[in-house]
């Protein structure tokens, strides 16, 4: 492995140590590969999906290893209709808050799942009686990828 290569996979380690560090999660080889996995996706992933990049992995490791993130509020998970929850990595400001929330993008033709994190999901206004816990708003179409 030349230096460049060496200092490039030192460099990416770090950062993804120290995501995880600042979301107060414990940074095992697990995480590591989990948080790189989503790291590089540019759509919502789901379990399944997340278990076939990985040959040999435990699929209750690879489930609790997406509930620790999900707590920690590094990820948000999206139910897009599809029968199946997907996970997307929350913005760096997330609190994971309502007003924090976006609208989601679930393609009809590929049935990939994306987030438009540019476009905020608008303001609930609800009766004095109740309160609001979460939002979840997904718009439905055709994907820029699949309309060419």
């Amino acid at each position: 492995m030349t230096k460049i290569v060496a200092k490039f996979v030192y460099n990416m380690k770090k950062e993804i140590d120290n995501k995880l560090q600042e979301k107060n999660i414990k940074p095992t080889a697990m995480r590591q590969l989990v948080l790189k996995i989503l790291s590089e996706q540019h759509t919502a992933i789901g379990l399944p999906e997340l278990e076939r990049k990985f040959e040999n992995a435990d699929k209750t490791t690879l489930y609790r290893t997406l509930k620790t993130f999900q707590e920690n509020k590094l990820i948000h998970s999206i139910d897009d209709g599809t029968g199946m929850v997907k996970y997307a990595l929350c913005q760096e400001t997330c609190d994971c808050r309502p007003e924090d929330l976006h609208v989601h993008f679930l393609c009809s033709e590929c049935n990939q799942t994306f987030c438009l994190n540019e476009v905020p999901i608008p303001v609930i206004n609800l009766p004095n009686n109740f309160s609001l816990k979460s939002v979840n708003m997904v718009v439905k179409g055709v994907c820029s990828n699949c309309k060419q």
